[in-house]
């Protein structure tokens, strides 16, 4: 990923799924594609036509402040994805901390997690490794492939198809998160190689990537299909874990008297016997680390 151009991308992709009706344009003759063309944008945006492309090219970079509330509200941005827009155009010192090293949990929060016996919860990593699970979300995933690590398990594992019975959807969700999270780090080496890896490995992913949504996630609810417990319908909540950023909690539960919930417990039954927390003895950051 070439960091120069990672404006001008993030323009054309999102530009490339605006159609004319979301902003007030008539359908006038045949396009190529259902997006806007270059020179819509341009003069919606209120810039020349030439100075749009060298954007979308990576000859210019530093938009004004008056260019990029402009090119928000023609490409209908949302926060986020604004946010995103405006750390391409103003990147900050790339982070550190998350270049192939092993990230350890604080174990005040693995304590916490190990007393939740009715509620799974996951510490990720920016790059979404699940550095520690406590038994009840171990359950919950157990049986996948990749689940070490929530986008490889989505986009790589066949079974995560029916894990996900909304998949399409979940997929998206977890690209764009991904993208949220990395910001414009988008040069990070550990990042380059998970991307070329899901890329290579994943049609799908391929196609998502591509479109450079960017949503972060608070709280969703999902359904999942459980093996043993049948059909799920679960809220997550994402919590940032301030001693240590970029880890995040994300917790798991069931609304209460549901099916969701009898099915839940039923599953926590059948580990109740197992208290400790679960810490991954390797994520993929420790193979990159270790050259595996």
């Amino acid at each position: 990923m070439d960091s120069d151009k990672l404006l001008g991308e993030f323009l054309r992709a999102r530009r490339e799924v605006t159609t004319p009706a979301q902003v007030g344009l008539p359908h006038v003759g045949f396009r190529r594609t259902p997006g806007l063309r270059r020179e819509e944008v341009a003069t919606l945006a209120g810039v020349s036509t030439d100075y749009y492309i060298r954007l979308e090219q990576g000859r210019e970079r530093h938009p004004s402040d008056q260019v990029l509330v402009a090119l928000t509200r023609v490409l209908d941005l949302g926060s986020e994805a604004a946010a995103h827009l405006y750390e391409l155009a103003r990147p900050r010192p790339r982070r550190g901390g998350t270049t192939g090293l092993r990230e350890r949990v604080s174990p005040d929060l693995l304590r916490l997690m190990r007393s939740w016996t009715d509620t799974p919860a996951l510490v990720c990593d920016r790059w979404m490794n699940v550095l520690a699970a406590n038994p009840l979300a171990a359950a919950l995933y157990g049986g996948l492939e990749h689940a070490d690590n929530l986008i490889r398990l989505i986009f790589l594992d066949p079974a995560a198809r029916e894990f996900y019975p909304n998949w399409e959807q979940a997929a998206r969700a977890r690209a764009a998160h991904l993208r949220a999270v990395v910001g414009a780090d988008l040069g990070n080496p550990y990042l380059t190689e998970l991307v070329d890896e899901l890329s290579f490995k994943s049609v799908d992913f391929c196609r998502m990537w591509a479109r450079h949504d960017v949503s972060g996630m608070t709280s969703e609810t999902k359904h999942f299909y459980h093996r043993e417990v049948g059909a799920l319908t679960l809220t997550c909540e994402l919590f940032n874990v301030n001693s240590t950023p970029g880890q995040q909690l994300i917790t798991i539960q069931a609304k209460p008297a549901s099916p969701s919930e009898r099915a839940l417990a039923l599953l926590g039954n059948r580990v109740a016997m197992t208290h400790k927390t679960v810490e991954r003895p390797e994520t993929l950051m420790e193979r990159t680390r270790d050259g595996g």
